[in-house]
C-alpha cells in the first residue's frame, strides 16, 4: 500500500514565522517614548543568547567605537533619561543581536513597518491588487455612468 503523499498532515502544522516582528505591547507600553526605547532595548537585551558584555564588545567592534556594558545598562534604564541610546548604536544592537523589533518600535511612530526583502514582492503584490481594485471600481462606475447617460 502507497502513502499518500499529497495530503498534509495536520498534526505537524505550525505557525508561520510573524511577517513584522513586534515586542509584546504589554512589555514596553509606558507614558513616554524615551521609556519606551529603554524598554525596547531591555526587552532585546534580555532576549538575546549573548551576555552584556559580549554584546557590547561586539557593538565596539562593528561600530569602531567604544560601547561597555555600563552604556548598555543606561541605555536600558528608564531612569537614566539622559541617556537614550543613539540611532548608530542601535543598528549595531539590531546587527549584534539580529533582533530587528528596536527598528519596528520606531518604524510603527510613522504608520510604517519593517520587514525582511524576501518579503517585499509579495507587499508590491499587495499593493498591485489594492490599485487594481481601486481601478475595477472606477470601471464600475464609469460604466454605471453611461449606462445612465451621465457625464462624469
Amino acid at each position: 500500500q502507497r502513502a499518500d503523499t499529497a495530503t498534509l498532515d495536520l498534526l505537524s502544522w505550525e505557525r508561520a514565522e510573524a511577517l513584522v516582528l513586534r515586542y509584546d505591547d504589554q512589555r514596553v507600553r509606558t507614558v513616554t517614548l524615551r521609556s519606551k526605547i529603554a524598554r525596547a532595548v531591555s526587552e532585546t537585551l534580555r532576549d538575546a543568547d549573548k551576555a552584556r558584555e559580549h554584546i557590547a564588545q561586539e557593538m565596539t567592534d562593528w561600530l569602531g567605537e567604544d560601547v561597555t556594558k555600563n552604556m548598555l545598562d543606561a541605555y536600558a534604564s528608564e531612569a537614566r533619561e539622559d541617556h537614550t541610546i543613539p540611532y548608530l548604536r542601535l543598528l549595531a544592537l539590531v546587527h549584534v543581536t539580529g533582533d530587528t523589533r528596536p527598528l519596528q518600535l520606531g518604524a510603527e511612530q510613522f504608520g510604517c513597518a519593517v520587514v525582511e526583502d524576501r518579503y517585499l514582492p509579495w507587499v508590491e503584490a499587495g499593493q498591485l491588487a489594492e490599485v487594481r481594485d481601486k481601478a475595477e471600481q472606477e470601471l464600475q462606475a464609469a460604466r454605471r455612468r453611461a449606462r445612465k447617460g451621465v457625464r462624469g
